[in-house]
């Protein structure tokens, strides 16, 4: 099966292509600058340096490799840099997304759109996918927006939905949660951490094996694939200091009060996972066992 994947420079994508190139499938991967995919898993790799936003490069691409599916994950995810650059956060998460899904509907017979827990508000927690979206910030908005435009398409699709990704980051350039801490408290950096704040952080492995075996069933509707831990991220990083052997005392415990952030968070998501359980097979592992794959990789 030709698989393309968009965001294939950031940390999901990679595990993805990893994921995808040890099951055998075929991968035309879409990223945005040179490839940071590391060479000893993407020898053979079809990759395309390109903004998704770009309609005629990207229908150059679906029409010369007509990809059976799409696994769009790239977007604008920085939450205050979305409040910041509104325009900007539309044209890539919005905007985009409707150019590729016209592309799929064109050349395509299956489309995923990854999306996030911040469509919901986090008054409650521990939604389930027959819950009421409420965003409360810009990203949250686009992120429900496309999922709207996703849900009207000619082919058949599939929407995940995810919760505070973190992982081993291969070649990506960018920190996640808990990599960050590890590297702060490693320079004996004091850090300050929310503690009001919870979500069912996600395993960016387990994450890759949900969206692979939606794609290799074809499932379709919205899944909620997530971590099966409620957690705080300063309960991540205090975990995350204790399996790295670090000093947790430079961890400041705070609420969201000590941060002037543009954008509102949510203060309580996370995800009940009975659907990705039941249907897909999809059982994470502890947030213990993501630490152990997270630092050993």
């Amino acid at each position: 099966m030709k698989i393309l994947v968009t965001g294939a420079n950031g940390l999901l994508g990679q595990h993805l292509i990893q994921l995808l190139i040890q099951e055998k499938e075929k991968i035309i991967a879409v990223g945005k600058g040179p490839c940071r995919i590391p060479k000893n898993f993407a020898i053979d790799l079809d990759y395309f340096d390109s903004d998704i936003g770009d309609l005629e490069k990207m229908k150059q691409i679906f029409q010369s490799k007509k990809p059976e599916s799409i696994i769009h994950a790239a977007a604008m995810t920085q939450v205050d840099d979305c409040e910041q650059n509104k325009e900007e956060c539309f044209r890539v998460n919005v905007l985009a997304t409707r150019s590729m899904i016209h592309l799929a509907e064109q050349f395509s017979k299956f489309f995923l759109y990854v999306s996030t827990d911040f469509v919901f508000d986090g008054k409650r927690g521990f939604y389930n996918e027959e819950d009421v979206p409420n965003p409360v910030n810009w990203y949250g908005h686009t992120k429900l927006e496309s999922e709207k435009d996703v849900m009207q398409m000619k082919v058949p699709w599939a929407i995940v939905r995810t919760c505070l990704v973190f992982g081993h980051p291969f070649g990506s350039f960018r920190n996640n949660l808990v990599t960050w801490v590890n590297s702060k408290l490693e320079k004996k950096e004091k850090i300050k951490v929310v503690d009001d704040q919870f979500r069912t952080p996600t395993d960016a492995h387990d994450l890759a094996s949900g969206i692979f075996q939606i794609i290799k069933k074809k499932s379709q509707g919205i899944f909620h694939i997530s971590g099966k831990d409620k957690m705080s991220p300063y309960e991540m990083a205090i975990r995350t200091a204790e399996y790295c052997g670090l000093d947790k005392s430079l961890i400041e415990r705070v609420d969201e009060t000590s941060f002037s952030q543009p954008a509102i968070r949510p203060k309580r998501t996370g995800f009940n996972i009975e659907k990705a359980r039941k249907e897909l097979g999809y059982e994470p592992v502890s947030f213990d066992e993501s630490l152990m794959r997270t630092f050993s990789s």
